[in-house]
């Protein structure tokens, strides 16, 4: 899931040091630009084969502590079947941004690190990942990686990033309530406005303690993993494609707006999602207190223990199918001395055996859509949904270098964008995308 609340909630210090954190890596990388060019790297990778280098050496991994559990499961499963040995290290996800600037200002990024995908267009502009374009394209699997994560770490032609793990949003819906409501608790939207008429059954049931929806009202981050996904399902787009502008203002993105202030005006939304900032807005569903809502997929299992849970893609005003693939992506650090060493972790981690035997098989979300019908999905029709919308074509990662300042950081001009045209009543949805654009041309 992308990160909602420790990287939405930052004051204005915060983002000061973030800013001073990227300027500190941009300078870094220049300096060190040899460490990342691509000859050595390519020759020893060659010698390694495809696949790369498996000859018992150490290397070092970085990931943020929301994805400790995966990270550690595939860790495990790759010391214990190559010669290569890697040591995890989890970082506290507020501290992550911070300590990946030091090291990389100092030249002392581990061998490989995982980031928010958000941040990797950022990153990878810096230059602290290495270029991978050669080997990717070599895999036989390569046009089945999930294509958000690639563009996300593509930068002037090349590829860096492969996927690490991947969280999706979905439409969630429960199975229980819909039966009390009179609904078919088999079928869930296929358009907004079937959403809209949903949530507003089950609120309609005046359930005390229950409603038809919930969102994060004041949490940027929640609003673009959940909102984007109905704007992108109608096969129109967020951003430009160099992501310096807003889109954010199209009839499409009115429409979605136009929905969910129908829904909060007609009393189908939780009055907490007002001020919801994103540290709770996955709990009142768990509580089976909410009828539907687009959810983070990867809580399905954690969901699945309180609610009968219906899943299906998020849809768009005119229908479409689309979801916001979140999660983290990974390369080779460009301090890194194990080039094709570290390919070797990078090899396998897109291959059967660690996309199904170990993600799939712990009810993790596969990065490649080929096996996204693989032996553990196909027991539950939910999860071969999820992993199908995450190859959907108008599935996406937002990219943008100025991505957090405009959109997931507390106060952030799409935060006042949609709460304006929601809680507010303002007519002002131009100059609020005004604003946001004025963050992204930085």
């Amino acid at each position: 899931m992308i990160s909602i609340r420790s990287e939405g909630s930052e004051g204005s210090e915060g983002r000061r040091r973030r800013r001073s954190v990227v300027a500190v890596v941009a300078v870094a990388a220049m300096s060190l630009a040899a460490c990342s060019s691509g000859g050595g790297k390519g020759e020893s990778v060659t010698q390694g084969g495809i696949n790369g280098t498996d000859d018992g050496t150490s290397l070092t991994l970085w990931t943020r502590a929301p994805l400790e559990l995966q990270a550690n499961l595939l860790v495990k499963a790759y010391n214990a079947s190559h010669k290569n040995q890697v040591k995890l290290t989890i970082v506290p996800n507020d501290d992550y941004v911070t300590k990946v600037g030091a090291a990389a200002g100092g030249g002392g990024l581990p061998d490989l690190f995982a980031s928010d995908i958000v941040y990797a267009p950022n990153w990878v502009k810096a230059g602290l990942w290495q270029d991978l374009t050669s080997q990717i394209g070599k895999l036989p699997f390569a046009g089945a990686i999930n294509k958000g994560h690639l563009a996300a770490g593509t930068y002037q032609g090349k590829e860096y990033v492969l996927p690490f793990v991947l969280d999706l949003s979905v439409m969630m819906w429960n199975k229980t309530l819909y039966k009390e409501a009179g609904l078919d608790p088999d079928k869930g939207p296929t358009t907004l406005a079937d959403f809209v008429t949903q949530a507003k059954a089950i609120a309609a049931l005046k359930k005390p303690g229950v409603y038809g929806t919930y969102f994060g009202g004041n949490c940027g981050g929640c609003g673009v993993f959940t909102w984007f996904p109905m704007i992108w399902a109608s096969g129109n787009d967020v951003l430009s494609p160099d992501g310096t502008q807003s889109l954010l203002d199209s009839d499409t993105a009115k429409q979605v707006y136009a929905a969910w202030k129908d829904l909060w005006n007609s009393g189908a939304v939780d009055p907490a999602s007002k001020d919801e900032t994103g540290a709770t807005w996955v709990g009142p569903f768990q509580q089976n207190k909410i009828g539907i809502m687009p959810y983070p997929a990867s809580l399905l299992p954690t969901v699945g223990k309180t609610v009968d849970a219906g899943v299906a893609p998020i849809p768009g005003p005119d229908g479409g199918e689309s979801t916001f693939v979140g999660g983290d992506g990974i390369g080779v650090s460009k301090d890194s001395r194990h080039e094709a060493e570290a390919w070797n972790f990078l090899a396998w981690l897109m291959s059967d055996d660690a996309q199904v035997n170990v993600l799939a098989a712990n009810d993790s979300i596969v990065s490649r859509s080929d096996l996204a019908n693989n032996k553990y999905a196909v027991k539950d029709p939910r999860v071969v949904a999820i992993n199908q919308v995450a190859g959907s074509p108008n599935s996406k990662t937002p990219i943008a270098i100025d991505f957090q300042q405009a959109f997931n950081a507390a106060g952030s001009p799409w935060v006042t964008l949609f709460r304006d045209q929601v809680f507010n009543g303002k007519d002002n949805l131009s100059q609020d995308n005004s604003a946001i654009n004025g963050v992204l041309g930085q």
